[in-house]
């Protein structure tokens, strides 16, 4: 099999491919393309935001909660990044064409971030979980050095999980059609435009993208059963309903980012119309959403936020003021 894979590769003749974006109308890639952009420059604010709080905060930034949720927002980040803004230069330029290499690329970066992100979300349903079902071991078992290994967990993981995927196809030959259906670069879509027998390929992707999505997926659903059980069974109070509301916010994102996730990967490849919209929502989206799910609906964080705002705004009056320096303008 591996000299047949050799052979083969010698025999690869394309060296970029060409994306087709989301639309051919002129009127609706328009309206695509502001969109995305006012959905990029939206995610970008509130992610850098949220960092900024976290970080110039110490209170969040030693609590285990808000440390996780600093690394969600910095993978939201990443994940919002990696495509959208080739998508729109590349709309600008009118150039719809991506080598091989960048190609690869963003295979790479989509499931590193992806997979470290899907590894995250179960990190941080698991602090939940510790800080609702057992408070009293919640210092010991979510101290920073747990932390830390919980977030590089979720990185390692995903590096393994991108490095297998890439491993599969960097040798699969490509010497006939190379138009990719999408604007960005995805597993399923360069698969079927090589020039062997893709079934195995796919079988190697839903026996790793789609296991990982669902295997995730199924963590998350239990663990935000077991806290809605426990929170349901205190007893009806303001704590009580707020923390539902939060859990249940929490799944619906949840479901909003692995539903589209396990639709695509949990299957040999067969191409629906609607695969566009769910890609859609897992790279820009969600990167979108997770902030004010996670972060801006909570109250230390609007504190945060509002002091962080304050400070900035104090050193603009300040640096923009006459005589700021402390020496009089005569």
């Amino acid at each position: 099999m591996h000299n047949k894979w050799m052979s083969w590769g010698n025999q690869t003749t394309v060296t970029e491919f060409v994306l087709l974006g989301l639309s051919e109308t002129w009127e609706v890639k328009v309206l695509l393309f502001v969109f995305f952009l006012l959905l990029y420059m939206a995610t970008l604010y509130n992610n850098i935001l949220i960092l900024s709080a976290i970080i110039s905060d110490h209170r969040l930034f030693d609590s285990p909660m808000f440390f996780l949720i600093g690394h969600l927002a910095f993978l939201d980040l990443c994940m919002s990044s990696f495509a959208t803004p080739r998508y729109l230069f590349d709309f600008l330029a009118q150039r719809q064409a991506i080598s091989f290499q960048d190609c690869m690329a963003q295979i790479f970066f989509l499931h590193l971030f992806g997979g470290s992100e899907m590894l995250l979300l179960t990190a941080m349903a698991y602090d939940r979980y510790v800080a609702i079902c057992h408070p009293l071991h919640y210092v010991s078992l979510m101290s920073r050095c747990h932390c830390i290994g919980l977030v590089l967990a979720s990185w390692a993981g995903g590096f393994i999980h991108t490095s297998v995927q890439l491993g599969f196809m960097i040798n699969v030959p490509f010497c006939g059609p190379n138009r990719v259906d999408n604007y960005f670069c995805d597993l399923p879509l360069v698969i079927k435009l090589g020039c062997i027998d893709t079934y195995p390929l796919e079988v190697m992707m839903v026996t790793n993208s789609g296991i990982m999505s669902l295997v995730s997926f199924i963590a998350l659903l239990l663990s935000y059963a077991l806290l809605l059980s426990t929170i349901c069974s205190r007893g009806p109070s303001e704590g009580t309903s707020k923390a539902a509301s939060t859990c249940t916010s929490h799944l619906i994102v949840v479901t909003m980012y692995f539903g589209p996730c396990l639709f695509i990967y949990l299957r040999p490849y067969t191409r629906f119309m609607i695969d566009k919209v769910f890609s859609v929502f897992s790279i820009s989206i969600t990167p979108f959403l997770n902030p004010t799910v996670y972060a801006l609906k909570n109250k230390e964080m609007k504190a945060a936020i509002r002091r962080l705002l304050a400070r900035r705004s104090g050193q603009v009056s300040t640096h923009g003021r006459p005589g700021a320096s402390g020496k009089s303008i005569k």
